[in-house]
């Protein structure tokens, strides 16, 4: 499978400007290799319903944030690397075309969508009702809400008032679950939680490991990976809360979205879909069924 990356050259500025206890980069032993994934084979009655431009021109122009551990990362050369990458890229090639990757900040991936800039987005987006109001999303995967804590620091994600918590910018748990606690904490008359948004999860990993934050709110397999790769600073805060489906964003009023629903639907019938998951070891959250805005 022919995957082609654009890079803009801002960013491999900031990519360069990055420093802390978390390397984003996929050189560590035991990553998978992607360019070392599973062959796929044409899906033709998938790609028969395949919008015409798109058909024709072979590439499905792809947006990512790479800053998601283990989900969607830089590599060691700074192209985008994970899991979702993998899957997308095994999408793509379902469909017989290529993958052309862009990377851009997360708040800024469905504006891009929308616009036509990005064919789909596939960057850990949670299905939600607010989301659906803008984009459709065809569902790859469950994950939850995972907290993490200092090691020897307890943290209560139920009893979180008044405490520091870093969370990714623009993710669900900046705009939606970490604002709700903290609204709950001031209805009972006790401190708000300070939320720390941070433009990547590794940054967010590093401040609570270097004591900025009390705690850090991010999705179940990516906290899991934050602890996995701080060497014994970070520790899991509480279980798995508030599941809610992964989704490929696409724009609302385009023909796309059966062609990767079939894609997904296909590779999860052949095993690929399932094989990706367990290489990352990610695989307790993989559907049976590629679902359309399942998200609430």
């Amino acid at each position: 499978m022919k995957t082609r990356t654009m890079l803009p050259a801002l960013l491999v500025l900031a990519a360069l400007g990055l420093t802390g206890c978390v390397n984003n980069a996929a050189n560590e032993a035991g990553t998978p290799n992607i360019a070392e994934g599973p062959t796929v084979e044409v899906d033709t009655a998938a790609e028969a319903l395949l919008p015409a431009d798109i058909r024709d021109r072979g590439v499905l122009v792809l947006g990512v944030n790479p800053s998601y551990s283990p989900n969607e990362f830089k590599d060691a050369e700074g192209n985008p690397t994970g899991w979702t990458i993998q899957l997308t890229d095994a999408v793509a090639a379902k469909l017989g075309l290529e993958s052309e990757w862009r990377q851009a900040k997360f708040d800024s991936l469905i504006p891009s969508i929308t616009g036509g800039k990005m064919d789909v987005g596939a960057s850990s987006f949670t299905d939600n009702a607010e989301r659906q109001q803008v984009v459709d999303f065809v569902n790859y995967y469950t994950a939850g809400v995972q907290w993490a804590a200092p090691a020897g620091k307890t943290v209560d994600p139920d009893n979180a008032c008044g405490l520091k918590v870093a969370v990714q910018s623009g993710t669900f748990e900046h705009t939606d679950e970490v604002p709700a606690k903290s609204e709950a904490c001031v209805a009972s008359g006790k401190d708000a939680i300070q939320i720390l948004p941070f433009d990547s999860q590794e940054d967010a990993s590093n401040a609570v490991a270097l004591g900025k934050a009390d705690a850090l709110s991010a999705d179940s397999p990516v906290t899991l990976y934050a602890i996995k790769k701080m060497d014994g600073k970070l520790v899991a805060a509480g279980g798995t809360f508030d599941e809610a489906p992964y989704g490929f964003a696409i724009a609302k009023g385009i023909d796309l979205v059966p062609a990767i629903q079939a894609a997904v639907q296909s590779l999860i019938d052949d095993g690929t879909y399932l094989d990706i998951l367990t290489e990352w070891g990610v695989e307790g959250g993989a559907l049976e069924t590629a679902t359309l805005n399942a998200g609430q």
